[in-house]
């Protein structure tokens, strides 16, 4: 028998990681909210403009993350994680690695955009 599942299932999904208001910039993984907050290291905002949701590359569906450039450092150390935020509910929405990048204060960082996509089943 077959397996499927219908793409407002995966878009239900991808649209609470696209409910984030934050994007930060972080020297490892956080496990929470607080703890994502008290190690970043960059940190912007972000809008409802800044995701979109679509077909995946390989299959199933994807949120796209725009890039933000420009972000001021506010801490010293390595940047190695990026996490999407929702302040509004104090919640850790997701965590991806990013190339390693030595960050200073009073400097700028860019965050390239990326994706995350949930496969159809198998």
């Amino acid at each position: 028998m077959a397996k499927w599942v219908s793409p407002t299932v995966l878009d239900a999904a991808l649209a609470v990681v696209a409910s984030a208001d934050r994007i930060v910039a972080l020297a490892a993984q956080p496990a929470t909210y607080a703890e994502a907050m008290a190690g970043r290291l960059a940190e912007a905002t972000v809008a409802p403009a800044d995701f979109s949701i679509g077909p995946g590359d390989v299959s199933g569906r994807k949120v796209a993350v725009a890039a933000k450039s420009g972000l001021a450092v506010l801490a010293a150390g390595t940047a190695s994680h990026v996490a999407l935020l929702s302040a509004a509910n104090s919640a850790l929405l997701y965590v991806t690695t990013c190339p390693d990048q030595a960050l200073v204060p009073g400097g700028t960082v860019s965050i390239a955009s990326w994706s995350v996509e949930i496969g159809d089943p198998v």
